[in-house]
Order: C-alpha cells, then structure tokens, then sequence
C-alpha cells in the first residue's frame, strides 16, 4: 500500500519542480522521481526509509557529513540575530570574521575575500576582476582568458564560456568571446609522453604559453585552472606542471586562478587545493564544502596585488550578489571550519587517502575499468570498452550504459555518486571527509557488483 503523502510528493514533483541538469522525460508517464528526506553522518535516506551511502557528498559539498547539528544551531542563532543583511557598503561581524579567518588560511597574500552565493558566480566575479584590474592598471586590451579541454567552470554566461563542454554551451551560444582551449592533464590517453608524467606535464603547460604567445600576451588576462580537473573524471597534474604553469604566468603578465569550487576545504587534504600541488596563485574561487552545504556560499580569494588600485579615490569593482556574504551562511562557514580543526579533517583525509585510492584500484581487476585516477577524497574511475586499446564507447553505448543501466544500477544498490560522459565515461566518488575504510570497502563492493553487471551486459 502506497503512503499518500509519498504520491502527493511524486505528483507535486513531476508537475511543478524544475530540477537542474535533469531529463524531465525521465519521469512522464509516472517515472519515479528520486525524493531524499534526511541525512545521517555518511548516509542519505529517502521518502521509503531507504539507505544510500553519499559517495559524492551531495555534489562534492557535505565536507563534515550530513545531520551535524552544531551546524544547523549556528545558523538558527544567527538568524536570530541578524538574519540578512548586504555587504554592500556595510558589513557585518560574521562577514569580517569569516574574511579574516579565511585569509589566515590562505596560501600567500591571498588576503582580500569577495562572497558570493555559489561556485559559477565566483568564477565569474574572478574574470571580471581580471579584466577591470588590468585596465587600472594601463594594459586595457588584456581581457582574454584561457581554460583546458572538457574542464566545467560554471553556467553563467562568462563563467559557461570558460567551460570546456560544448555539449553544455551549445544551447546558449553566443556566448562571452575572448575564451580559449588548452589540453587537460589526463595521463591516462596523452597524446605523448603517456609513460613520462613529468614530460607530459611540461608538454600540457607548454600549451598554455603557445596559446598566450599567438593570442599575444597583451591581450591575455587570465588563466583558470582547477588543482584536480572534475570534469572527464578527475586528472591530477602531472608532477612540475602547475610550477611551469606559474612561471609562463608571470612571464607574460597573465593571472593564474585556480578554480577551487571543488577541490578547496579538504577535499584533498589540504585547506585549498593549490597547497596540495605547491602552487601560488593570483585568485582562488570557492564554494561548496565552505559550509559543507548547510547553507549557500562561494566566493573567490585575492591577492594583495590585485586589490591594489581599488584602494585609490573613487575606484570601486562594481559587481556584487544580494546574498554574498550572508550573515547566516557565514556563521555556518565558521562553524564548519571549527569543526574540521576539532575533528582534525584534513589530517583525517590525509590518513587515509592511499587507502581510499588502493580499495579503488582493486577494481582494475575488471575488464570495463580502465582507469582510477584522482586525489585525496575524489575519484573518477574510467569505464571502457577494451582495456587491451583503451577504446572508449561511441555515444549511443555510453547512454545505453551510463544512464540506461549504470547509474540507476548504483543507486537501487545503495550507493549515491556521479556516472559521467561529459568526457569519456566515469564514475566519479567524492565521499564525506568524515568517511573511512568501511566505507571505502561498501563503495568498492557496490561498485564491484553493478560494474560486473555492466560488463557482461557489453
């Protein structure tokens, strides 16, 4: 017997709610539309009391795990105290604190700190900067900027045109010109130098340069760069290549901004990705695990240079969110950065990272996994279909196998993550930092069971 409310819920679902990067056909004719209801720790659990493991952290969000309370009461004591309020001219106590705090983190002079309400935001609010901070500056012409091949930096209209996705951009073209194309760092199909990381890496950045020499470094502002590349299923840099990417930066008066939406508050060990990789950016952006998802929050971290000219007469960087910096948001960002210091997180993820990439590993065994790459608490395990010549799948395959089978497949089986073809087809895992060896060992088990399947499904 169906619960009532159950049915209310999937009517009301199927009707009204517009749900982001979904398939709506996916739920005519009475599809079930997937409801979570709580969270508990490194679990969800939907309206039927069913179990799941979070093997994404929402979407690489809930950092501390899902049900803290500390969390929730920070919120609701703030809002009872000051429940909104802009930084638009006025500020307010939690806003400084949390800028503060955040720039005793942060890498380098890395002092100043812009909120916004999201990752996309904050990607865009770093390349209008760019801009703006060069024609202060006298080079008015440097306004382009440079990004790598399937890298995902967004959906707003400048942050979409970074976005190396044509698939994801193509419906709303035009888009904001001045954006161009270099290689990822994905070692597993290099086009040389496969056998070679480090020359691979040289190889990678070298691109960089060429673009900004026949582009004309007069003319370039920025280069964007995630610490470990989340679209196409995790790539970590090769070793030496953020280091040569730094050099050709400041060689050619161009700004590095390591887009950290992900990849920032612990997601690989470290407070900011750019400090796993030893590399010193102009421009961080964040999001996500910043509140671990207990409320709204991005933004992007800047140099001392580049706040320069904004502390001269009338100058001002006219850009702004109504919700930046929001008091509640921002006392829930304190919170959590109480909890991974009292909790020890990073260190946590630091512990038990090659544990997490070895009980991964053990699925090499099977003949659809050709790859398990990633860092600290984030994966993307590449599905082929011949191991032998790395073959991939062509498009109807990876939609019959992704969406058709493996993904539904993972979550009937209790575990919530990513199965991915914006690149070549992945699984992509991004647990809570909380999580640890049982945990690991229930993903690979799931894993094991529904790959299997795939495979002989092939």
């Amino acid at each position: 017997m169906t619960d009532p409310t159950q049915d209310a819920l999937q009517s009301a679902a199927r009707d009204h709610l517009w749900m982001h990067f979904t398939r709506h056909s996916s739920f005519e004719n009475g599809g079930e539309v997937p409801v979570i209801v709580r969270g508990d720790g490194a679990y969800i659990y939907d309206d039927k009391g069913r179990r799941y493991l979070d093997g994404l952290a929402g979407l690489f969000v809930s950092q501390v795990g899902h049900g803290r309370e500390e969390l929730a009461q920070a919120a609701a004591k703030q809002a009872s105290e000051l429940a909104f309020f802009p930084v638009w001219s006025y500020a307010h106590p939690k806003a400084i604190e949390l800028a503060e705090r955040l720039a005793s983190l942060a890498p380098g002079d890395l002092n100043r700190v812009f909120f916004t309400t999201g990752g996309g935001e904050a990607v865009e609010s770093a390349w209008k900067l760019a801009k703006q901070y060069f024609k202060l500056t006298g080079k008015p012409t440097k306004h382009k900027v440079i990004s790598r091949a399937i890298a995902y930096h967004g959906t707003p209209h400048g942050a979409l045109s970074l976005t190396g996705l044509p698939g994801l951009k193509a419906p709303f073209e035009p888009l904001v010109p001045s954006a161009f194309r270099v290689p990822n760092t994905n070692l597993y199909r290099a086009p040389q130098h496969g056998d070679d990381p480090e020359a691979f890496g040289r190889w990678a950045a070298d691109r960089i340069e060429e673009v900004i020499e026949f582009e004309g470094p007069d003319t370039v502002a920025a280069v964007f760069l995630e610490p470990v590349q989340n679209a196409g299923g995790c790539f970590p840099p090769p070793p030496g290549y953020f280091e040569r990417v730094r050099e050709i930066c400041d060689r050619h008066d161009v700004l590095l901004v390591s887009d950290e939406v992900i990849c920032a508050y612990g997601r690989l060990g470290t407070m900011f990705g750019s400090q796993k990789f030893g590399y010193l950016p102009d421009i961080i952006t964040f999001a996500k695990g910043i509140t671990s998802g207990y409320a709204p929050m991005g933004g992007m971290m800047v140099s001392d240079r580049l706040f320069e000219p904004f502390r001269q007469g009338s100058t001002m960087f006219a850009h702004g969110y109504t919700f930046g910096g929001h008091p509640v948001s921002a006392a829930v960002a304190m919170a959590n950065l109480d909890l991974f210091e009292r909790e020890d997180l990073l260190g946590h993820v630091l512990r038990n990272e090659a544990a997490f990439r070895s009980t991964l590993e053990k699925l090499l065994d099977l003949p659809i996994v050709g790859d398990v790459r990633g860092d600290g608490f984030f994966y993307g395990i590449e599905l082929v279909k011949d191991k032998a010549t790395k073959a991939t799948f062509d498009d109807g395959e990876s939609e019959r196998l992704l969406r058709g089978f493996v993904d539904r497949a993972l979550y009937d089986a209790g575990l919530y993550c990513r199965a991915d073809d914006r690149g070549d087809p992945v699984v992509q895992l991004a647990p809570p930092l909380i999580c640890d060896r049982s945990h690991f060992d229930e993903i690979e088990q799931i894993l094991r069971s529904v790959l299997t399947e795939a495979s002989n499904r092939l």
